[in-house]
């Protein structure tokens, strides 16, 4: 009985829960909650309707470190003399977390297959 626990996500399904963490409604559920349990089982939900197959504590633990790696990023090129490193999906994370609207057109990859869910193994991350 696998959980999919520790299956890598690929770049269609990270784009999806982006996507979905990108909804206002979302954001400001998110906003200054501590119990969000409710709020991932959403994501989980509208993740199934675009045939991605997540439980709440899967995307909970993807939206953390999405913004753990964005933030620790985001310091590390405030000290001069660092290269601006960037991670996967930096520029939709941070139209996010900066309250700016997300342009999914400009991710490179088209909406259908955003939707879709379809996964690439060669393009998995963790």
């Amino acid at each position: 009985n696998d959980t999919g626990a520790g299956k890598h996500w690929s770049d269609n399904e990270v784009r999806a829960l982006i996507n979905i963490w990108s909804d206002e409604k979302i954001q400001q559920m998110l906003e200054g909650a501590t119990r969000n349990k409710e709020i991932f089982e959403e994501i989980a939900r509208r993740l199934m309707k675009r045939g991605i197959d997540r439980d709440w504590k899967q995307c909970r633990t993807k939206y953390k470190n999405l913004k753990y790696e964005y933030r620790a990023l985001q310091k590390e090129n405030e000290h001069l003399g660092n290269p601006r490193r960037k991670m996967r999906f930096y520029d939709e994370v941070d139209c996010i977390l900066r309250r700016q609207p997300l342009d999914p057109s400009s991710w490179g990859c088209e909406s259908s297959s955003l939707l879709s869910g379809t996964k690439n193994i060669s393009d998995e991350i963790k």
